[in-house]
């Protein structure tokens, strides 16, 4: 009697340890935006910091929207965003456009390692010359890669 109690209390710990092993490996184990708080609110931190700095500007204050972009931009967002902001540096000091953005509201989808990717959800403010400002929405989906101590963003996409 002690025997068979024995083999099915060994069978169903190997069991258990089968079905341990099956959670550890399924995608939303790896995904530490579900686990990691702490990474996750850096993540979030960084990249809205991030899109507040490059997507706001004045017609003086071009220059340092650029030396932001270099440092926290890389990959297809920095090739993407040469080419916008070329055209805004064009027509902000002629028509005295301002632009203020803020995060709303941002959640990591995935972190993976030195990977995240993160929705964000934009309010932008935009006032030309004395007239009236007009607000306005945006959502965008950003992949954001750990370099030395802070997040790049390294890809944005329109939501």
């Amino acid at each position: 009697m002690l025997g068979g109690v024995t083999v099915v209390l060994v069978l169903a710990g190997a069991g258990l340890l089968v079905k341990a092993q099956e959670l550890r490996a399924a995608p939303a184990a790896a995904n530490h935006a579900l686990t990691d708080t702490e990474a996750t609110t850096r993540v979030n931190g960084d990249v809205s910091s991030a899109l507040a700095k490059i997507f706001s500007y004045t017609p003086d204050g071009t220059g340092a929207t650029g030396r932001s972009a270099r440092e926290l931009l890389g990959g297809r967002a920095a090739r993407q965003y040469t080419q916008l902001f070329a055209q805004v540096r064009e027509r902000v000091a002629e028509q005295r456009v301002t632009l203020t953005t803020q995060s709303v509201r941002s959640g990591v989808v995935s972190l993976d390692g030195d990977s995240a990717q993160v929705l964000v959800f934009l309010d932008q403010t935009a006032r030309r010359g004395d007239h009236k400002p007009v607000t306005s929405a945006a959502q965008l989906s950003v992949t954001a890669r750990l370099r030395g101590d802070h997040w790049q963003i390294v890809d944005i996409k329109a939501r």
